[in-house]
C-alpha cells in the first residue's frame, strides 16, 4: 500500500509539473489531460509491438480499486474542503434553487436519461438492460465544477450563479449516491420497489445523513469554541470528516451529505465563533492543500483508468447520442424551474446556459460505474460514462470561461453581480 501511494504521489507531482511548466492548463484539466495523453501514447506503443510502458500503466492501475479509494477515502474530504469555504447565508438565499436543482433536478434527470438511453441504445442496436440504463442515469446525473469553479470565478462569473453552482455539486452528489442504491437494487432483483419503501430509504440516507451531519458539525464546533490550539483544530476537522463518514456507513445513512453538512457548519459556524485567526489561517491553508492534491491524484486516476476501458468501435455513435441525450437532460432540468421561478430564484439572464454547460460529471460517475459487477453490461456503463466524463471536463470544462464572458457581455449590466 505504501509502494501504491508513493507511486501515485510521485506520478501526480511529475504530471502536474509538466502540465504547469509546457501544457499551461488548470491544474486538474492539466493533469488529467496528460495523464490521458500519456494512456494513448502507451497504447499506440503496444499496438507497435512495445508493450512494456502500456502493461507497467496496467499493473498500476489494475492494482488501484477506484471506486473505493474514491467513494471511502478521497470524496469525503474534498466534499469537506469544499463546503469549509462556502458561505452559508449566501447559501441560505439560494436555497431554493439549490434544493430544487440537486433534489427534484438530479431525480428527473436520471429518469430522462435512464429512459432516454434505453431506447437510443436499442435505436442502435445494442441490447443494455433497462435497469442498468437507469443505474447509467442515476450515476452521471450528479454533477462534479470542482474543476470549473475557479474559471468560473476567473471569468467574473455572477455571484448567484457561482452560489448556486457550488451549492448544488455538494448537496446532488449525496442525492445521486441515494438515487444510484435505489437503482442497483434492481440489478439483483426483478421486483421494483414500491413507493414508500423508495421513500422511506431516501429520507434514511438523505435525512439521516444531514441530521448526523449537524451533529457532527455543532460537536465538532463547541470542542474547537473550548479551545486555542491550531494543531488539535486541525485534527478535530479530520476527525470529523473520517469519524463522521466512517459513522454514517455504520448507520446507513449518507456519508457524503454527512460531511458536507458538517462542513458548512463548522466553515461558518467555527470559523467566525471559535477559531483565531492565526488558526483561521493554518485550517484555511490545511484543507486547501488537501483539496488541490486530492484532486490532482484523482483526476490523475481518471486519466490513467482508461486505459483498462473496453469500449468496442460499435459503441461510439451511441455513447456521442448519449452525450447530447444528457445534456440536452441537464439543460431541461435547469431551464424549466428557473423559467418557472425567474422572480424568486433571482439569477441573471443566461443562466441557464451556464448552469448546463458549467454542470460538470467527474469522478463520482466513473467510481459508481466501476462499483457494478463485471460483465459486459458494465463494461458498456463504464464506456459511455467515461466517453461523458472525458467531454464534460476536457470540452465543457475548457470552455466555460468564454462561456461565461459571452453570456456577460449579452446580459443587462444591473442584473449581474461578479464573483468577489
Amino acid at each position: 500500500m505504501l509502494d501504491l501511494s508513493a507511486a501515485l504521489v510521485v506520478i501526480t507531482a511529475l504530471l502536474a509539473y509538466v502540465n504547469q511548466r509546457f501544457v499551461g492548463l488548470p491544474p486538474t484539466i492539466g493533469v488529467m489531460s496528460v495523464a490521458l495523453a500519456l494512456s494513448c501514447a502507451f497504447v499506440g506503443l503496444d499496438k507497435l509491438g512495445i508493450p512494456a510502458l502500456g502493461n507497467l500503466e496496467k499493473q498500476l492501475v489494475g492494482s488501484i480499486d477506484f471506486s473505493r479509494i474514491l467513494m471511502q477515502g478521497m470524496l469525503s474530504f474534498l466534499l469537506f474542503a469544499g463546503a469549509l469555504h462556502v458561505d452559508l447565508a449566501k447559501l441560505r438565499n439560494y436555497r431554493w434553487p439549490i434544493g430544487i436543482l440537486a433534489v427534484l433536478g438530479t431525480t428527473v434527470s436520471a429518469g430522462l436519461i435512464g429512459a432516454g438511453s434505453w431506447f437510443l441504445l436499442r435505436w442502435f442496436g445494442v441490447d443494455l438492460p433497462f435497469a442498468y440504463c437507469l443505474v447509467f442515469g442515476t450515476l452521471i446525473s450528479p454533477t462534479d465544477p470542482i474543476a470549473v469553479l475557479g474559471i468560473l470565478k476567473t471569468a467574473g462569473a455572477p455571484q448567484n450563479v457561482a452560489v448556486v453552482i457550488t451549492g448544488e455539486s455538494l448537496f446532488n452528489d449525496g442525492v445521486g449516491v441515494v438515487l444510484f442504491a435505489l437503482a442497483f437494487s434492481l440489478l439483483s432483483t426483478p421486483v421494483a420497489p414500491d413507493v414508500s419503501h423508495i421513500i422511506l430509504l431516501f429520507l434514511q440516507q438523505a435525512g439521516g445523513g444531514i441530521a448526523l451531519g449537524l451533529v457532527l458539525g455543532f460537536g465538532t464546533y463547541f470542542l474547537l469554541r473550548s479551545i486555542d490550539d491550531y494543531y488539535v483544530e486541525v485534527l478535530l476537522t479530520i476527525a470529523a470528516v473520517m469519524g463522521g463518514y466512517t459513522l454514517a456507513e455504520r448507520l446507513h445513512v449518507s456519508g457524503l451529505l454527512a460531511v458536507v453538512v458538517a462542513g458548512l457548519v463548522i466553515g461558518n459556524q467555527g470559523r467566525a465563533r471559535a477559531m483565531s485567526e492565526d488558526t483561521r489561517q493554518r485550517l484555511d491553508v490545511f484543507w486547501e492543500l488537501i483539496d488541490a492534491i486530492l484532486n490532482a491524484i484523482l483526476f490523475v486516476l481518471m486519466g490513467f483508468e482508461i486505459i483498462l476501458i473496453k469500449f468496442p468501435s460499435a459503441m461510439i455513435v451511441p455513447a456521442i447520442a448519449i452525450l447530447f441525450l444528457t445534456l440536452g437532460a441537464r439543460l431541461i432540468t435547469v431551464s424549466f424551474p428557473i423559467a418557472l421561478f425567474r422572480d424568486s430564484f433571482g439569477l441573471p439572464a443566461g443562466a441557464s446556459r451556464i448552469l448546463t454547460w458549467g454542470g460538470l460529471r467527474g469522478g463520482i460517475s466513473v467510481a459508481l460505474a466501476l462499483s457494478l459487477p463485471h460483465g459486459p453490461e458494465r463494461d458498456a456503463v463504464v464506456g459511455l460514462t467515461y466517453v461523458i466524463v472525458l467531454f464534460s471536463i476536457l470540452v465543457q470544462g475548457l470552455t466555460i470561461g468564454a462561456l461565461v464572458k459571452r453570456t456577460l457581455a449579452c446580459a443587462a449590466p444591473a442584473r449581474i453581480a461578479p464573483v468577489p
